[in-house]
């Protein structure tokens, strides 16, 4: 098993990158081997740095590097020799299992459809972060912005992905289906939604039925669809909300004396609540409907957070989640 590394990629790179990595070595199978593509120099200096001289390591040197502000398709096709594009035609070519990237998420989702390719019968992937329910468990909601616009087969083969995923890579037997909607009613909801919801009663999954915002972290649902435009309204929303409720809590809670005292006391409390919501321990979002395994690490990914994203990629590979979503999306019965 090889995980090919965008080693450039993202706001922290390359230091970070390359210190996650020498951290996931040591938590990986035996038979797991990293490909880190970089600028020379920087992939010398770092492994050198970071204790990662071992026949597990394969440095690739790439001259170019994609940044966070460049238009998606023009590099992909211009910076051929660039640390994405190279890792990417690894996992096209079969030499790599999956990439790992926090670098520019519209070229690694660009890259991943052209170059590593969708897999027979998938009508578009679907990017698909994991984040935190109150039950301490996950939900994966998916597409989070890859499809603006969708057609009711794509959340269909959405559902079956997600499924695939969670069960196989985060464990959930039988995972609970949810379609994202403005109401619970079957009734409800825009064209899209209405004519999802019938398809998705007759998908081999577990279809639990609609699922408002609001009960997106609730612990009912494993998987969440949405077209890509709503999916990434829900998941911006989650993450303001979530920001502004811990500064508004902060801000409360040393605002007198007695707050304080408090605070002190409640500290546990509040440090488990911190890791509940904390980013880095989830690692990234799998773009699902590729023929090969990618993770897009969030792009302020720090060392930890960089590290569980290529765990995350040996458990997307050891679950052969590519092999399931095929076979099941070849399941389905033809469109009409």
């Amino acid at each position: 098993m090889k995980i090919a590394i965008d080693v450039m990629g993202g706001d922290n790179a390359p230091d970070a990158v390359v210190e996650g990595c020498a951290m996931a070595l040591s938590k990986l199978g035996q038979d797991a081997s990293l490909v880190l593509f970089g600028e020379e120099r920087a992939l010398q200096s770092l492994t050198a740095r970071f204790g990662l001289a071992s026949d597990r390591v394969e440095l690739v040197a790439a001259g170019q590097r994609i940044g966070c502000d460049e238009s998606p398709t023009q590099a992909i096709r211009q910076k051929k020799d660039s640390s994405l594009v190279r890792a990417l035609n690894s996992v096209a070519a079969g030499e790599a299992d999956c990439i790992v990237s926090a670098g520019n998420t519209g070229a690694l989702l660009t890259g991943a459809t052209l170059i590593i390719k969708r897999i027979d019968g998938v009508k578009r992937p679907a990017l698909a972060p994991v984040l935190p329910t109150k039950t301490g468990g996950h939900v994966l909601l998916l597409d989070s912005g890859a499809n603006t616009d969708c057609k009711p087969q794509y959340l269909q083969q959405f559902a079956l992905m997600g499924a695939a995923y969670m069960e196989k890579v985060v464990g959930v037997k039988n995972p609970r289906i949810g379609l994202l909607n403005n109401g619970a009613e079957a009734e409800k909801g825009n064209e899209l939604t209405k004519a999802v919801y019938p398809l998705l009663k007759n998908t081999p999954v577990n279809f639990a039925g609609n699922c408002e915002a609001r009960e997106t972290l609730s612990g009912d649902f494993d998987v969440v669809v949405a077209d890509g435009f709503d999916g990434n309204v829900l998941l911006k929303s989650i993450e303001g909300t979530a920001s502004v409720m811990m500064s508004l809590l902060k801000d409360a809670l040393f605002s007198s004396v007695r707050t304080k005292i408090g605070a002190a006391l409640a500290k546990p409390a509040f440090r488990a609540l911190k890791r509940s919501l904390d980013y880095t321990e989830a690692g990234g979002a799998p773009l699902l409907g590729v023929r090969g395994g990618v993770i897009k690490a969030h792009g302020s990914s720090n060392v930890k957070a960089f590290c569980h994203a290529i765990l995350q990629a040996e458990r997307l590979i050891r679950g052969n989640v590519a092999q399931i979503i095929a076979d099941s999306v070849a399941a389905l019965p033809e469109e009409d």
